[in-house]
């Protein structure tokens, strides 16, 4: 488990950046709003949601017990997020805000406020 420290700051920059991709990419936003929703609704880590959007192996983060249906139902579903013609958008921006970290970014997709989620989080 990762510990984030996130800072006010920090958080209202990740907010302000959101609602340009919300505005500039609407398309893109609601995939990406579909799969925080999807990976809430299995309780799959947001950090392993994260990891396979940027290519990256999410190792620990992996679902266990999961099965494989329900598995390539998820990556399926990512897939549509990764095969946006903007998807390359989307990177860049979780690059950029890769501090503020995959789990405060999806609840702040969701719609939760900065004021919200400032200090420690140990949501994954």
């Amino acid at each position: 488990m990762m510990i984030t420290l996130t800072s006010l700051d920090e958080l209202k920059a990740t907010r302000e950046a959101l609602d340009n991709l919300k505005k500039d990419y609407p398309n893109l936003f609601d995939k990406l709003l579909d799969m925080v929703n999807l990976t809430r609704a299995f309780q799959f880590k947001y950090q392993y949601m994260g990891c396979l959007i940027m290519g990256e192996d999410p190792g620990e983060n992996t679902p266990n017990y999961v099965y494989g249906s329900v598995l390539r139902l998820y990556k399926k579903e990512l897939q549509k997020l990764k095969d946006d013609l903007d998807s390359e958008v989307l990177k860049q921006f979780l690059t950029k805000f890769r501090g503020t970290g995959f789990a405060k970014i999806s609840q702040l997709v969701l719609g939760m406020t900065p004021e919200s989620l400032v200090g420690a989080s140990s949501i994954r």
